[in-house]
């Protein structure tokens, strides 16, 4: 940990940014973790960050959209031993977040913003995932405290809420993971059973099938700081996810021995196996588990229970799998059984085939991706090129207008799949959509648009922006109507109309901050971005501004450019 905590406090000095946007060192080093851990940007790190008088035991808020979770972080930056205090303060937030009107009372005004964004997201029966992070070590009381916690949350009546403790080990993981270096490699020895197992090639590959007992298990290494599940480092869910809580019930039942049977096994991935006959000795270097987290993690959480019942078993699979391009495709395919979403399921439907059969045709150097986890072919070209994923969002803002939907991946398959997806839909449509999405995402990425900062905190409300953008072209031709994105992809300008949707963008979110506070209402950016509201003053702002330019000299000149013939507009899709 001592190199870690040296980079950590030579970080927090060097970089300016610690020094002119945080006041002490705690919120120094929740920011280090958010952007470093969880790769959030300076400014969506600054508006995570809660911390501060009356800020309720709750130090960062994220709500991810994408994931469907509300993540809540409680930060010690010190050295030595954490006791119970620490967990009790993440279980009184806990208790207080179940009334949020009584605990906005008193919050202070970042966690009262939050809070509103917590509330609708808990309407929507996110995940709760709480976090501890801490340079510091528990104490043998706070690890009671730990388990008395997942007890108590368990009771509740929302369907999923954890506590993982991210101490200095599974920081200097997480950190390793996300920053691309490699992680100090495990070795582990195991003498295998007579009759219990299976050791073959396949494919040229060694591989080693086992029934393990679990207590054998509960002594690879890495475990409990995280290690053993790289190159996918995912910690724990807790016990009261769904699964883990099922799990848990096995073991604690009455016959643990038929774990075996409900579970599908474990897979372990080794730079390099050994294995002598005679003394069955199994000896792994470079071993990591790339599923099989959740199961082993819960393992160790009723660790008594498995050594009171040494037959329990799990069945595993070792690979020895040098190659690390192959290591991460086993990675994704074992757990996609775990992770299939409404996408994945749609990936074959005769619609995106249609869709992927004519755009290639149409566009024979791009490449259209169905399914998560494929690249686009080296001869393809990246400008023509398109994820069906990104093509929903796009569909959604656009022909939808619903950009505040455009963020949900699932209702997108789902809900709205047969509105969104039409197989007579134009390959030089969707051309038009990847350009504008590509010359928006450009300048997002590039961090030049003089976009107001709390709405650059939201990656996902850029699909405004392409809202925007249509507007425009159905303002100027003063035709209540959808144009046609292949229609609009040869505007001359396409930089400066962005930058016009970006002024109109930023009155819309005053517009709407200006009226919350009329009304003496707590405003949450993040609700506001999800609400039509932000579309009726997005598109109130577009016609002001378009108003505005024909009275400029040379404005009619600039309004006429938008003009497009009435037959290449169509109605809205209705997606409500």
């Amino acid at each position: 940990m001592s190199v870690l905590l040296e980079r950590i406090r030579a970080d927090l000095t060097s970089d300016k940014y610690y020094k002119q946007n945080y006041s002490n060192d705690g919120q120094r080093f929740l920011a280090w973790y958010l952007r470093n851990c969880y790769a959030r940007t300076p400014i969506q790190a600054r508006d995570d960050i809660t911390d501060g008088t009356n800020d309720k035991e709750i130090d960062a808020v994220i709500v991810d959209e994408e994931k469907r979770q509300i993540i809540i972080v409680q930060g010690k930056f010190f050295v030595g031993s954490v006791d119970h205090q620490p967990l009790q303060e993440v279980l009184s937030a806990w208790f207080q977040i179940q009334n949020i009107s009584t605990l906005q009372e008193n919050a202070n005004d970042k966690l009262q913003v939050k809070l509103e964004t917590v509330a609708a997201a808990l309407a929507e029966d996110y995940e709760v995932v709480f976090e501890l992070v801490t340079t510091g070590v528990l104490t043998n009381a706070a690890k009671d405290d730990l388990e008395t916690f997942q007890s108590t949350v368990s009771d509740f009546e929302h369907p999923e809420v954890s506590l993982t403790v991210i101490d200095s080990d599974v920081i200097q993981t997480r950190w390793a993971e996300a920053s691309g270096r490699e992680l100090p490699k495990l070795n582990h020895e195991i003498v295998l059973e007579q009759g219990n197992y299976l050791a073959v090639d396949i494919a040229n590959f060694k591989t080693v099938l086992a029934t393990l007992p679990l207590k054998v298990c509960l002594g690879f290494p890495g475990i409990i700081d995280g290690k053993l599940f790289r190159p996918n480092v995912r910690q724990s869910l807790g016990l009261t996810n769904k699964i883990n809580k099922g799990m848990k019930q096995t073991l604690n039942g009455d016959i643990p021995e038929y774990f075996f049977f409900y579970h599908n096994g474990i897979t372990a991935l080794c730079e390099q196996i050994s294995f002598e006959e005679a003394t069955r000795k199994l000896t792994l270097r470079g071993l990591g588990v790339v599923n099989g987290c959740q199961s082993l993690t819960t393992v160790l959480a009723c660790s008594e229970r498995v050594k009171a019942h040494p037959e329990t078993r799990v069945l595993v699979r070792f690979y020895e799998i040098p190659q690390r391009d192959l290591a991460d495709k086993i990675s994704i395919y074992t757990n996609s059984q775990s992770a299939v979403k409404p996408r994945d399921l749609r990936s074959n439907d005769k619609r995106i085939l249609a869709l992927k059969k004519a755009y290639e045709n149409g566009y024979p150097t791009g490449y259209f991706i169905t399914k998560r986890g494929e690249e686009r072919p080296a001869d393809g070209d990246e400008t023509q090129s398109i994820d069906v994923s990104q093509l929903a969002k796009y569909l959604m803002a656009w022909h939808c207008q619903r950009p505040n939907i455009s963020h949900n991946e699932n209702q997108l398959f789902d809900k709205h799949f047969e509105v969104l997806f039409r197989s007579s839909y134009l390959p030089a449509d969707i051309a038009g959509l990847n350009f504008w999405g590509r010359a928006i995402n450009e300048r997002w990425n590039a961090d030049d648009l003089q976009l107001n900062e709390t709405l650059l905190a939201y990656s996902w409300s850029r699909f405004h922006l392409l809202y925007a953008v249509q507007l425009f072209f159905s303002v100027a031709s003063r035709i209540d109507k959808v144009p046609v994105p292949s229609a609009t992809a040869q505007y001359p300008d396409p930089n400066a109309l962005i930058n016009l949707g970006v002024s109109c963008y930023n009155s819309a979110f005053d517009a709407g901050v200006s009226e919350y506070s009329e009304r003496s209402k707590i405003f949450s950016p993040q609700n506001w971005l999800k609400s039509k509201d932000s579309l009726f003053k997005l598109k109130a702002a577009v016609q002001m501004h378009m108003s505005f330019i024909r009275t400029m000299p040379h404005g009619e000149a600039l309004a006429n450019a938008l003009v497009i013939p009435s037959s290449r507009f169509v109605d809205r899709w209705v997606a409500d």
